[in-house]
This record gives C-alpha cells, sequence and structure tokens, in this order.
C-alpha cells in the first residue's frame, strides 16, 4: 500500500468557484518576475510635474518682480492719498474724479519741482562753463609761482584735446547714448505705470475691498478691513507728517541761504525740505550738499555756514521736532525704524526704504490691536535698579575663595 501524502497538491491555476485567488501581501514583485511596481510611474510623473511646475513659477516670478515691486509703490501710494480722496468723495464729489484732482496737484507740484531744480542747475552749469577759463588761469599761475614752471592754458587745452583718453571717452560716450535713451524710456514706461496702477486702486478703493472680502468669512472680513483702515491711517501719517517736516526744513535752509546771498535759496530750500524727509538715513547728507556747493562758489565760508545749520538743524529735528509731529502718525522707536529701512534696502533696493517705516508702523499697530498686554509689577528691576541683597561680581569671587 503506497503511502499517503500528508500535504495535499492545491491548484494554483484556480479555485474551486473559478476565480484566482489574491496574492498575500509582497507577492506581485515576486509573481510578476521582478518587474517595476504600478504605483511607480505614476509617482515619478508626480514628481516631474511638481518640479516643473516650481521651476516655471520660479521663473514667472523672476520675470514679473518689476512688475510687482511697481504693484507695491502703486499700493502705498494710494493708501497715502486715501484720506485726501475720501474727503473730497465725501463731499459729494465722484471717487474717479476726486483721485484724478489730487493726482493732478502731486503732477503740477513735482513738475513745477523739477523745472526749478533744472533751471536752477542748468544757470549753474553755464556759470561753471563760462568762469572755468578764469579758474584755469589762476590754477596755472599758482602752480608756476610755487614750482618755478611754465604752463599756459593753450598747451594745457590742446594736450586735452588730442589726448588718447579724450577721444575714448567721447567714443563710449557715443556708444552709450542708445542705452540711456532706453533707460529714460524704461523709466517713463515705470513712472506711468505706478501712476495708473495708483490711481486705479485709489479710485476703486472701496470696490476692491469689497472684492477682496466676497471671498472671506465675516469674521475674516473684519479683521481685513481693521488692517486696511490701520494702514491708511499710518502711510498717510506718514507722508502728510514727513511733508509738514520738508515744509518746515525748507523754509529754516531758506531763511538761512537768503541771509547769506547765495543764489537760487527758494530752489534750495525745497531741495533740501524733499529729500531730507523722503529718501531715508542719507537724505540730510545729500540734501545739505547741493547748498554748501554752490554757497561755496560765492564764499567758501559760506559753505561751512551751511555745513553747522545742517547738523544743528538735524538734531533739533531728531530730538525736538520729529517725536512731535509723529507720536500720533507714526509711532515707532528709532531703532526699530533704522533697522527696518536697512531690512528694506536689502529687499527691494530704494523702493524699500521708502515704504519701510509706513509697513512697518503699521505691522505695529495691527498687532498691538490683537496682542494681549498685561500691567507691569512694579519691582525695581523693571527700571534698572537691582535690589540691595544681589551681590556683585567680586563678592561671590570672595565668598567662594573663602570655602
Amino acid at each position: 500500500m503506497a503511502p499517503t501524502d500528508e500535504h495535499p497538491q492545491v491548484d494554483q491555476q484556480a479555485s474551486p468557484s473559478g476565480t484566482t485567488p489574491p496574492d498575500p501581501p509582497g507577492a506581485g514583485v515576486v509573481a510578476q518576475g521582478g518587474r517595476m511596481p504600478r504605483w511607480l510611474p505614476r509617482a515619478m510623473v508626480l514628481a516631474l510635474t511638481l518640479i516643473a511646475a516650481f521651476q516655471l513659477g520660479s521663473w514667472a516670478f523672476h520675470q514679473l518682480t518689476g512688475l510687482l515691486i511697481n504693484i507695491l509703490i502703486s499700493f502705498f501710494l494710494a493708501l497715502a492719498i486715501e484720506p485726501a480722496v475720501s474727503w473730497m468723495a465725501s463731499r459729494g464729489m465722484r471717487r474717479g474724479l476726486a483721485a484724478f484732482f489730487v493726482f493732478l496737484g502731486s503732477l503740477i507740484l513735482t513738475a513745477g519741482f523739477i523745472t526749478l531744480l533744472g533751471s536752477m542747475l542748468a544757470g549753474q552749469i553755464i556759470k561753471m562753463v563760462e568762469g572755468f577759463p578764469d579758474y584755469l588761469d589762476s590754477v596755472i599761475n599758482w602752480i608756476n609761482a610755487h614750482f618755478h614752471t611754465d604752463l599756459r592754458r593753450v598747451d594745457i587745452q590742446d594736450s586735452l584735446l588730442h589726448s588718447a583718453w579724450l577721444r575714448k571717452y567721447v567714443q563710449n560716450s557715443a556708444t552709450g547714448v542708445l542705452d540711456v535713451s532706453g533707460q529714460v524710456l524704461g523709466g517713463l514706461f515705470q513712472l506711468l505705470t505706478i501712476a495708473l496702477f495708483s490711481f486705479y486702486f485709489a479710485a476703486d478703493g472701496p470696490r476692491l475691498r469689497r472684492a477682496l472680502c466676497s471671498v472671506l468669512p465675516p469674521a475674516r472680513q473684519a479683521e481685513v478691513l481693521r488692517a486696511w483702515e490701520i494702514a491708511v491711517d499710518k502711510t498717510g501719517g506718514y507722508l502728510y507728517s514727513r511733508g509738514l517736516m520738508a515744509l518746515i526744513s525748507g523754509v529754516a535752509h531758506y531763511i538761512l541761504l537768503q541771509a547769506l546771498g547765495v543764489p537760487y535759496a527758494p530752489v534750495l530750500g525745497v531741495w533740501v525740505g524733499l529729500v531730507s524727509q523722503f529718501i531715508p538715513t542719507i537724505g540730510t547728507y545729500l540734501a545739505g550738499a547741493l547748498p554748501m556747493l554752490i554757497a561755496f562758489t560765492v564764499d567758501p565760508w559760506y559753505a561751512l555756514w551751511v555745513l553747522v545749520f545742517v547738523v544743528i538743524y538735524q538734531q533739533f529735528e531728531n530730538y525736538v521736532l520729529q517725536p512731535k509731529l509723529t507720536s500720533k502718525s507714526v509711532d515707532i522707536h528709532p531703532a526699530v525704524a533704522f533697522g527696518s529701512v536697512i531690512a528694506g534696502t536689502a529687499l527691494l533696493g530704494a523702493v524699500g526704504a521708502l515704504i519701510a517705516i509706513p509697513a512697518v508702523a503699521t505691522l505695529q499697530a495691527f498687532l498691538g490691536a490683537y496682542v494681549k498686554r498685561y500691567e507691569v509689577t512694579d519691582d525695581p528691576r523693571v527700571h534698572g535698579h537691582r535690589t540691595r541683597n544681589s551681590e556683585g561680581l567680586a563678592a561671590r569671587v570672595r565668598r567662594l575663595l573663602d570655602r
């Protein structure tokens, strides 16, 4: 009698019901003879798609950086003129017409300032060119008297006109005319873009707020409207306080320059007021350099007087005038303001320096409305006073040595 098999053979082809039994976990790869899993191609396609989308988004962001910066500038300009436009609209004027009048007034003031400044610079350049031969003669006579030379102005002019350096400079200037023209056209187009976006933001401010709030729940709508209101107050307050300080600074420097007899005193006063207030950090030095240069052409001692007045007035403005005018509009610590200007410059250049202070003031005011604050204890250490039982470093060392 043949022995029976203790493990009966199982039919691997089909089950009694005619269906193939499911494979155990992990048996798919072995059963397929080491072929690629089904999910791996889809995962590779998804990863490649994500990488391509990231590269495309990064490329588009870099290409649109200039446009985004222009929109950011336009938004802050629209916030700055929002109080004036809203005031005119509340008096019955259409909002678009009010925004047009505000922009027209700003354009007239800017064009008038540029025209006056250009005429001043042109007059000074003509005066310097006309007096250059006499100045050159005085320099040559001084050199001949002190160094026992025999220089003549005619020889120097001939050597300059026939020098290789001058010819190379003229050639490079001629080839760079097209580049300068392109930069001028690009700058004009950028200014036009900023003006158009600013006008649309100012004229359609309520519509823009409604469109933004329509995609948010009611609780978020209140927060967005509150943030918008804070941004308008801080940006407008910053602009108007700076404008008032520019007016005071311009009048003060005009009185000094007029008393010294420096030409173009009104235009120089406007220059000092605007540049010192609306160019952060280095604006004061840029503003004072031009009046000093023109005063030096009248009398070198006048340039020294202008320098002394600029330094004294800057201290008066920093410690007396600015805290009183900006305490309610832009109440931020000077160190925070300086750090925000540096950070804005590092991120967006000159544009970041201009909008850094109102942006930080807006963020500070918005956080101050939601951050819970507590009453500070009367501990003397809060005011920088140490308690009596606190040991100094020397006392601690002696106590340790005594052990």
